[in-house]
């Protein structure tokens, strides 16, 4: 409700002959303009909109899990000594080729000659071996290979296949991490705005208070000028004169009160609004001197259940705990994937140099594999059982969480609507009272010019004609801050 229409005709007179010229040229703010202001700079939002763009980064995250995963791995060796597959040279038998297998296909085709000994014609045994007749020598030297220096590398591929649902769940759950973050930041969002309309009405009312106390200071002084004109005319006693102007001084030290809270009021504002508090902020509302009014038509805060019921799915906090048990059911999800197989296709491009494809080469050269690996849980003792349950728990616990929000939403809204009700039937009050002031203070300064009531019946009247009006101030402001916070519970405040 933009109360401003209210009080254009005194927001006019204000700039007009309230404001002295160097603040006449300072930037007029509307609630409008303040809102936006504090929605861009205030600390809070800009905290939650980067929590946001992380929730966003992870989804993206998650959802990369899908794809295959490339890798490469690579690295260099030095070897203090080189790599020899004999100890010492070897002596291997040669074998003839027998010419009876050529007649005969069962005959053995390569015979090995062994030493015999001429005096018995056996063979001569070394060690429990024959001992060849004729041999092949293969030094150790030969097999000897340069291992010094070793380049190697790898490049791997890794596709899921089955993970135990626990991709699906974290891509999920990632989502609804995204959509709580856009809640929490529109519910931090609308306690900015009730922040920044608290502080925008306090100022609107310490102005109209400052100007009603600078008037009360200016009936009270030209109180106690007819009263000093009437002493020094021997109608008006001493005590008249100083309970005068006790009353004036203690108006004065009001005055000057006021005009500090509304100083730091505004300092207060500037702050919200994210603006240097030196800032010479004046606001569309301020009255000029004119009584504040509020619309005849303003919501009287009626609810019904069908109110609340609306206001739950438009409840920012609300939604954010219902996001909250989605993202416990998910979880859940992730330690139930635990004790479920996961499945993953591999594959690599693995080189070195030097190389063992073709012999011993120093040179890069590698082959491609593929294969598959599955990975399945057997036994670990009710670990991974234990976290199921313990998420299972978590869930449990954010749907009474809800449940209990619901309950004290319904009761928040209800005090809210019963709150604004009081406030506009308060207000209604004060401005009978306001009449009824300005009656008796009309009556009692026409009944003092008369010489028919006293000084002190004149300062009850003024007195009275004060108190009235900054009750009717309080009870305006009180109802516009009562409609937003009831425009807040109900989740229609607009950001």
């Amino acid at each position: 409700m933009k109360i401003r229409k209210y009080f254009k005709i005194a927001a006019a007179i204000l700039a007009m002959t309230v404001i002295a010229p160097s603040a006449a040229m300072a930037q007029v703010y509307t609630l409008d303009s303040c809102r936006s202001m504090a929605l861009v700079n205030n600390k809070q939002l800009m905290m939650t909109r980067q929590r946001m763009q992380k929730a966003d980064y992870q989804h993206r995250e998650a959802f990369a899990a899908y794809l295959p995963a490339f890798d490469f791995a690579g690295g260099y060796m030095y070897n203090q000594k080189k790599i020899s597959i004999f100890g010492s040279d070897q002596y291997l038998p040669v074998g003839t080729f027998n010419q009876e297998a050529l007649v005969n296909p069962d005959a053995q085709k390569y015979n090995f000659g062994v030493v015999k000994n001429p005096m018995t014609g056996e063979p001569v045994i070394v060690n429990g071996q024959p001992v060849p007749e004729q041999v092949a020598l293969i030094p150790k030297k030969a097999m000897e290979y340069d291992i010094h220096n070793v380049f190697f590398g790898a490049v791997t591929l890794t596709q899921p296949i089955y993970m135990g649902g626990k991709i699906v769940a974290m891509n999920k759950l990632t989502g609804y991490a995204k959509e709580l973050s856009a809640a929490l930041h529109n519910n931090e969002a609308e306690n900015v705005i009730y922040a920044v309309d608290a502080a925008y009405w306090q100022v609107v009312s310490l102005k109209a208070k400052y100007d009603l106390a600078v008037s009360y200071v200016n009936l009270l002084d030209s109180l106690d000028h007819n009263v000093s004109l009437m002493f020094e005319e021997g109608v008006a006693t001493r005590a008249d004169k100083l309970s005068v102007d006790v009353k004036l001084n203690s108006a004065k030290v009001d005055l000057a009160k006021v005009e500090n809270g509304l100083t730091l009021s505004r300092m207060a504002l500037a702050q919200v609004c994210g603006l240097p508090i030196n800032s010479d902020m004046h606001l569309a509302d301020e009255p000029g001197g004119e009584r504040l009014e509020i619309a005849s038509d303003i919501d009287a805060g009626i609810i019904s259940a069908s109110d609340i019921d609306a206001a739950f799915s438009r409840r920012q906090d609300l939604k954010a705990l219902e996001l909250g048990i989605d993202i416990a059911g998910q979880q859940k999800k992730v330690a139930m994937s635990e004790m479920l197989p996961n499945v993953a296709l591999i594959g690599a491009y693995s080189f070195s140099n030097p190389n063992m494809f073709d012999g011993f080469s120093k040179k890069f050269a590698g082959a491609f594999s593929i294969g598959a690996m599955v990975k399945i849980p057997l036994w670990h003792w009710g670990g991974n059982y234990y976290k199921y349950k313990a998420a299972e728990s978590d869930e449990t616990i954010m749907r009474l969480q809800l449940e209990d929000a619901r309950e004290m939403a319904t009761l928040q809204i209800n005090q809210a609507s019963f709150k604004a009700r009081e406030s506009l039937k308060t207000y209604r009050t004060t401005q009978s009272n306001l009449a009824s002031a300005d009656e008796n203070l009309r009556c009692a300064t026409i009944g003092f010019k008369e010489g028919v009531t006293t000084t002190d019946d004149v300062m009850a009247a003024q007195t009275a004609w004060l108190k009235a009006n900054s009750e009717n101030i309080d009870a305006m402001i009180e109802v516009q801050l009562c409609d937003t916070y009831l425009s807040k519970v109900l989740g229609t405040l607009m950001y």
